[in-house]
């Protein structure tokens, strides 16, 4: 069973043995440094600030199960650690991608013979990383102890736990969202790291402050990949004839070399930056828009799917307040199926660049909205008879009969019935194209020179000035990049 006590490898305590002090060398600067207090954390203020719920279940020892999710590096496992050492219990440390359930039922029953008073009774943590790694049964396994607080458990996570924890063991932790440090905390760390005695303070750091900017600016917010790397530029450093070991902006590159990039295309970063590519190209900044397309095509993201979503995105929101916004986007599909990377990368910034600049209007997809909803629930609508359709034996039923054709007529407009209780769905906005598609429509139905508006809140207003149709549906604010299609699901 990979289980064990935790071992504090802090190296604070008085009585760290010179074997110990040995060890140490071979154990990663980021484990030698593991806070011993809360005082010693850096960042997650929002949690572990003074008062915070969680600091203060965490100093009074009445913490019960709970899960910690966020970005690597960003503090979940010393925290994790940090409480095993102050909870005064058997503390098992497991790994969900190496245990099973048999490592499981073990540690359970140890927990049922303390309560039953097998032996003397004391408190059982679990801290279980990569608890996302966990099926439903494993889950399962752990739900009875867990409810019935044989067990504490602390689960660790990068993934969303409310996608990969079912909802029954869910509702029994405590869920704590950790964030990327930001650059003040990274800027602590390394301070922390040079001058600690079981950190690097042996060593004689001199460190320029445009290497420590490289270092903390390339980390990525994660505070392990950061002492991985000053820790790689001290070693690799020679002393010069004072001892002293000089970290300038060349060494620093060297150690950290390229940025790291949180992207899995299986996770939730996947769908974390397509929201933020489209939501961009919707809001019409053409800069947010191409920073996202780089980041995910620098992390390997499959150019057809950025091109798809560009698809949508100009019918979506771009409408026919500049209709050339589909064809261009449709060209920009076919263009990268053809090129492939890297040249995809050009036509995709160009589509983006287009759609964000274009104007917008959702009018289109409001009113297919609509028009579905009037199908399920509205007034039920048969073909009118001088729109049905007349071949074969329709015309002796009188199907087609009465039926004007409008290039007949003058402007190749004449007014007849083509859906029974007429409805009007589709209300250009004023907006691009649509301000002369509206005009026409308009003038067609014999309206005055105002314009229809759909506002927040669905409903229709009469305007003469200039307005964007909002959305009263989810359109405004929904996301379809969770929609997986067919053709993703192959990629």
């Amino acid at each position: 069973m990979n289980a064990s006590f935790f071992d504090r490898t802090d190296g604070d305590s008085e009585y760290m043995s010179d074997e110990t002090e040995k060890q140490s060398a071979f154990i990663p600067l980021a484990a030698r440094l593991a806070p011993a207090s809360l005082e010693e954390f850096y960042g997650q203020e929002n949690i572990l600030g003074k008062g915070k719920l969680l600091r203060r279940a965490i100093e009074a020892g009445t913490l019960k199960s709970a899960v910690f999710y966020g970005p690597p590096g960003c503090g979940k496992t010393a925290l994790a650690r940090f409480i095993a050492s102050k909870a005064n219990a058997k503390t098992f440390d497991l790994n969900a991608v190496m245990a099973g359930v048999a490592d499981l039922k073990k540690i359970i029953d140890y927990a049922r013979g303390l309560s039953s008073g097998i032996v003397k009774r004391q408190k059982v943590l679990l801290v279980l990383d990569e608890i996302h790694h966990f099926n439903r049964t494993q889950q399962d396994v752990l739900l009875p102890s867990v409810e019935r607080g044989d067990i504490i458990l602390i689960g660790m996570t990068t993934e969303n736990p409310f996608f990969y924890i079912n909802q029954a063991l869910l509702s029994r932790f405590i869920v704590v969202e950790f964030k990327p440090l930001g650059k003040q905390a990274l800027e602590g760390i390394l301070d922390r790291a040079v001058h600690h005695k079981n950190g690097l303070s042996e060593l004689n750091l001199d460190i320029t402050p445009e290497a420590k900017k490289y270092l903390v600016d390339n980390s990525s917010g994660d505070a392990r990949r950061l002492l991985n790397a000053l820790e790689l530029a001290a070693v690799t450093t020679k002393a010069d004839s004072e001892g002293t070991r000089h970290i300038d902006i060349a060494v620093a590159e060297e150690s950290i070399q390229r940025r790291s990039i949180r992207y899995d295309k299986s996770s939730d970063e996947h769908y974390d930056h397509i929201s933020a590519f489209i939501k961009s190209m919707r809001g019409s900044d053409p800069d947010a828009a191409v920073y996202w397309l780089a980041k995910m095509l620098q992390a390997g993201e499959d150019p057809r799917f950025i091109a798809r979503r560009i698809l949508i995105c100009a019918s979506e929101d771009v409408g026919n307040a500049n209709p050339m916004a589909l064809v261009l986007a449709q060209s920009a599909f076919n263009a990268v199926q053809v090129l492939g990377m890297p040249e995809s990368r050009i036509i995709l910034s160009q589509a983006a660049v287009y759609v964000a600049s274009s104007p917008k209007s959702n009018a289109a997809y409001i009113a297919i909205g609509e028009a579905e909803a009037e199908v399920r629930s509205g007034r039920e609508r048969p073909v009118p008879l001088h729109l049905r359709d007349g071949s074969r034996d329709g015309e002796a039923l009188g199907h087609g009969k009465g039926y004007k054709y409008p290039h007949d007529y003058p402007g190749h407009y004449v007014k007849q019935e083509y859906m029974p209780y007429h409805k009007i769905f589709y209300r250009p906005s004023e907006n691009g194209f649509e301000i002369e598609i509206g005009k026409r429509l308009r003038r067609l139905r014999g309206e005055k020179d105002s314009v229809a508006v759909v506002t927040a809140a669905g409903s229709q207003e009469k305007s003469s000035g200039h307005k964007n149709a909002v959305s009263s549906g989810s359109g405004t604010d929904r996301d379809d990049s969770t929609e997986k299609t067919p053709q993703e699901s192959d990629l």
